[in-house]
């Protein structure tokens, strides 16, 4: 090793240091540093941390003891704690100082200082800023402690810093609301990394969804915009007479929906296989069956399949069961939600989600347009469709699509096909919002069905509607026949693919529904997509608070 020389390892440590022109010396070089960045200590109380945090421990360290810094919150001071937001609506009015002393608490935004003497900060919370004064003339009591205490906190504050301000409200002569501290700023929990203005780094934004949310308002706004549909969603339904209620996420059988479901072994159960519910919906017709009128739920549904632009394994879903409801009527109430939702979003946009793009380019006026699906597939194509209903419906289907050269997408079950030519003929037209009616019955298996006079052929009592090509709500009269539910399930299973076919059938459904089950109306929306929608946003990842699957996985494993 001795005929190599390391000096450029260590550049400033020579005088007769130049810049490196050896590209392999330069790599080598910035790998080094770059290791020297994520190792530079590690401490039992610290942790690991890179060179720019022990420079942070060391400035808080000559100030005080570091276990100083994250003190309990006094009660009974006999100073009012008020937020951020309370503040600025109380004290929105003055002119001059006045002689209340509140306390405030919130994340320092910015750090001026103007002298010696004299330093402004910007803290904030909750969407609220507020600008606090702290001029070393105006502390109550001023001595030396306190002299020491203000040059103390003037040296370790910084942007990100959570902190305490005790102080009089006053106006400062260019008319911005400010709080006059009489006390030295306490520090509650200080920022140990630096706050960058803006984070453009793809990686880091969604392995560090904290740091997005500091450096970006969408985040808070996809939250409160989120947080509205969900409340205006529950307050519509529950002022039309609905009950919330909840169903379990696990079940032996995850139907309700085709899709694989995650599978976990409960070992309290002599460990039975179980899965995560792909959908409600079973457990919500049982509550039917049961004796309620009315019910809804909001919750979590999870399907073991892919990660793309608009699905994550986990998502959001809302369902609603009303007996007596007919299509016409579910096609009314989604009509009236989906227009006031936007009428809604659009008036509270700038007061709550200023930073999100309005929707435009869509007309929301009712009623919405309706396409059924078989004659718009064959008018689009110029083909008629075969006989759905027949036992060589899917070879007819192939013949089809190689008659038209369309593209055969994978495992070709009859379901797969027509959804296909869906996703080909129909969504498209679809930009305003579009209700898709009259399915083949092989597309909905819990849905009643009937011939359809105009086609001849069997199709659902279901309605989809799309919006800009996009699926946002499926609806449809449940079939409410455990003769029919039972012949539809095992058309079901001649619709998988033979090495996944599953023999076995809910049982304990059809049984419910033996119980007897009234004629009902069944709906369903994914909450994500009304978020992506009003949000302006096109990748599911950009709506949630910790992106996709692959983001969570990938959170956990930061070192």
């Amino acid at each position: 090793m001795a005929q190599y020389s390391f000096r450029f390892l260590r550049p400033y440590l020579s005088t007769s240091f130049r810049p490196l022109r050896n590209p392999e010396h330069a790599r080598v070089y910035l790998s080094v540093q770059r290791r020297f960045a994520q190792t530079a200590s590690v401490d039992a109380y610290t942790g690991p941390h890179d060179v720019e945090k022990q420079k942070r421990l060391e400035q808080l360290k000559k100030a005080k003891p570091l276990a100083e810094y994250h003190p309990r919150l006094e009660h009974g001071t006999g100073v009012e704690r008020i937020s951020v937001r309370e503040f600025n609506s109380r004290y929105e009015k003055v002119q001059d100082t006045q002689p209340d002393v509140v306390s405030v608490i919130g994340r320092v935004r910015s750090v001026r200082l103007l002298g010696s003497k004299l330093m402004f900060l910007d803290i904030e919370r909750d969407t609220q800023r507020l600008q606090a004064m702290v001029e070393l003339k105006k502390l109550i009591g001023l001595d030396a402690s306190l002299e020491d205490g203000f040059k103390s906190f003037k040296k370790v504050v910084r942007t990100g810093d959570w902190i305490s301000v005790k102080g009089n409200p006053t106006r400062t002569p260019t008319g911005q609301l400010t709080i006059s501290a009489v006390d030295v700023p306490q520090t509650l929990a200080p920022c140990l990394h630096h706050v960058p203005d803006k984070v453009e780094d793809a990686e880091t934004l969604a392995r560090k969804p904290h740091v997005h949310q500091l450096t970006s308002e969408e985040p808070g706004d996809i939250l409160r915009l989120r947080a509205l549909i969900y409340d205006y969603i529950r307050n519509l339904l529950m002022q039309e007479g609905f009950m919330e209620v909840e169903t379990p996420m696990f079940d032996v059988e995850a139907g309700g929906a085709i899709a694989r479901p995650f599978e976990t072994i409960a070992n309290e159960m002599s460990n039975m296989p179980i899965r995560l519910r792909i959908a409600p919906e079973l457990n919500l017709k049982r509550l039917i069956v049961g004796g309620q009128d009315k019910i809804f739920e909001i919750g979590r549904v999870f399907r073991n399949e892919g990660v793309d632009n608009t699905h994550n394994p986990e998502f959001s879903i809302c369902e609603f069961y009303e007996v007596g409801a007919t299509l016409q009527s579910l096609i009314e109430k989604t009509e009236k939600l989906v227009h006031d939702l936007h009428m809604t979003v659009e008036a509270l946009r700038p007061a709550y989600f200023p930073s999100l793009s309005p929707v435009e380019g869509i007309n929301f006026t009712q009623p919405f347009a309706q396409l059924p699906f078989i004659p718009t597939v064959e008018n689009a194509s110029g083909r008629k469709l075969p006989d759905l209903s027949s036992p060589d419906a899917a070879t007819a289907v192939l013949a089809y699509f190689n008659d038209l050269n369309i593209t055969i997408p994978p495992n070709p079950t009859l379901p797969r096909l027509l959804d296909h030519l869906a996703e080909r003929y129909i969504e498209p037209l679809c930009k305003d919002p579009t209700f898709i009616t009259h399915h083949p019955e092989a597309l909905s298996p819990l849905s009643k069905s009937f011939v359809d006079p105009s086609t001849g052929q069997r199709v659902a009592s279901r309605v989809e509607l799309f919006i800009n090509g996009r699926e946002y709500v499926n609806a449809y009269e449940e079939e409410n026949s455990p003769f029919e539910q039972r012949r539809k399930f095992l058309m079901q299973q001649t619709f998988q693919p033979q090495g996944d076919r599953d023999e076995s059938i809910d049982e304990s459904y059809l049984e419910a529904l033996e119980w007897g089950m009234p004629p009902t109306g069944g709906w369903g929306c994914g909450l994500d997509r009304l978020v992506m929608l009003f949000a302006g946003k096109k990748r599911i990842a950009d709506v949630l608070p910790f992106g996709t699957l692959r983001n969570v996985v990938g959170i956990s494993r930061v070192k």
